[in-house]
């Protein structure tokens, strides 16, 4: 059975949330991993310096659909 065109793009929509998702994940735990072990070593470090990754905004997930979408669209 044959996904209809809005079907597409919720999945694509659900699909770039999940990757975005989990490169954000991956991306703040190793800052948060890096400033654990830099607090370690000397504990006057400032944490309100530390810069975490942005979290994704509706713009990024939708452009990272859209890409998705140029890849299932080449043939």
């Amino acid at each position: 059975m044959s996904a209809t065109p809005y079907e597409l793009r919720a999945r694509l929509l659900q699909q770039a949330e999940g990757i975005l998702m989990t490169r954000y994940q991956i991306e703040h735990d190793k800052v948060r991993e890096n400033l654990h072990m830099k607090r370690d070593k000397d504990p006057s470090i400032d944490i309100d310096s530390v810069s975490y990754p942005s979290y994704p905004t509706t713009e990024d997930i939708i452009e990272e659909a859209k890409k998705l979408y140029n890849f299932v669209q080449t043939k």
